[in-house]
């Protein structure tokens, strides 16, 4: 009996879990953030403007003190989508690095067996 309890718990888990990444995706969707960059960045920029007073809110109401934010100037889109540039253009190159790669092992090991 305790092995089919511990059975139906961590199917409940997987349930739950599965919900709960299935609700961020959900939110993650409707909020923009899974479109274009252009979505992304507004997304962003919409969470900065909101969470800030929000979360000042809930500290205020429970008494806590928290740190004032460092303001950064940052452009995240920016990043993002060098990162992505970069790494399509690594991925665009390598079958010809690749065969370079290859040409030159074959040739130290025929050196190294002459």
């Amino acid at each position: 009996m305790h092995e089919l309890n511990c059975c139906a718990f961590n199917s409940f888990r997987f349930l739950v879990k599965g919900g709960l990444a299935g609700a961020a995706v959900y939110v993650a969707y409707d909020q923009g953030l899974l479109g274009s960059g252009i979505e992304g960045a507004e997304a962003l920029k919409k969470a900065q403007e909101t969470l800030p007073p929000a979360i000042q809110e809930w500290t205020d109401y429970l008494g806590w003190e928290l740190p004032s934010t460092p303001k950064i100037d940052f452009s995240l889109s920016a990043s993002w989508n060098k990162g992505v540039h970069t790494v399509m253009s690594a991925l665009s190159a390598a079958p010809s690095r690749a065969c370079e790669y290859t040409v030159e092992g074959w040739k130290y090991v025929k050196d190294l067996v002459k």
